[in-house]
């Protein structure tokens, strides 16, 4: 009787030990509940001290616009590393241009205008205002500006943690989470800790992918410099600490116990 106690206790320990946890996998199960009109006003980030800007003034009398092009690093050539959501795969993107630092007061300096303040502009507003300072020299300027040097890391429990550049300069937590091939099984999705850096001061929020809310957060829209890191779950935290042989050793329990049911079998 007690051997075959031994031998049902065996048994369910290693039962217990196959089980996991159920999680919830899903994301925004509320979705068709959420206004998502708010999140459009974050849909644009402004430029920061630190960005790359890429800037091109052309015309349709290119001998004119020449002047407004020409800076120290116009023969420089900026590699930019993007992942495809298809494949997953490095890209590298070359470009090439007139390149602009901006500086710690949010200034760029331009050929022939001088500083240029870049502080509460994004990309497009700073293109209207660039392309307004230009008409008083130039007729009908056209003006491409390139953010050249934006990333966000992506950290934790996803499938390809790392540092990203994103060309465009905006991108969304979704997409970033789609550049890291998504998270793992183990990974928490209510959760998810997404530190920023606004103005030297360090911000930290706790997003839940599970509620649709997290679209009309200000951290939707990712900014310069964001880490995103996912915690791992119960789970996958005590799979860590386990002594790595502990599968082993079930195993041999297992074959014990079978052996163990045989003898039993052979002596009744």
């Amino acid at each position: 009787m007690n051997l075959k106690c031994f031998i049902y206790g065996v048994l369910v320990m290693g039962l217990l030990s196959c089980t996991t946890r159920k999680q919830e996998l899903g994301y925004m199960k509320d979705i068709d509940n959420i206004v998502l009109d708010n999140s459009i006003k974050n849909s644009r980030n402004t430029l920061q001290p630190g960005d790359q800007l890429i800037i091109s003034v052309s015309a349709k009398d290119l001998d004119v616009v020449k002047p407004f092009n020409q800076n120290y690093s116009s023969s420089s050539t900026v590699t930019q590393y993007s992942i495809p959501s298809s494949n997953n795969l490095a890209q590298q993107l070359p470009v090439s241009g007139p390149t602009y630092i901006v500086n710690t007061e949010g200034n760029i300096t331009f050929p022939q205008l001088g500083q240029i303040n870049t502080t509460n502009e994004n990309i497009e507003t700073f293109r209207i205002k660039l392309t307004d300072q230009l008409k008083k020299y130039v007729k009908d300027p056209m003006v491409d500006i390139k953010l050249i040097n934006f990333k966000i890391s992506v950290l934790g429990e996803v499938t390809k943690p790392g540092t990203y550049v994103i060309p465009d300069g905006n991108t969304t937590l979704l997409s970033a989470l789609g550049l890291a091939g998504d998270l793992t099984p183990f990974g928490l999705r209510n959760n998810v800790l997404i530190v920023r850096n606004i103005d030297g001061q360090i911000t930290k929020e706790k997003i839940d992918l599970t509620s649709a809310n997290f679209i009309n957060s200000p951290y939707y829209y990712l900014k310069q410099n964001d880490v995103i890191y996912i915690q791992p779950s119960v789970i996958r935290e005590k799979a860590a600490r386990l002594d790595p042989n502990t599968a082993l050793y079930i195993s041999v329990a297992s074959v014990i116990a079978s052996l163990a049911i045989g003898i039993l079998a052979l002596t009744k």
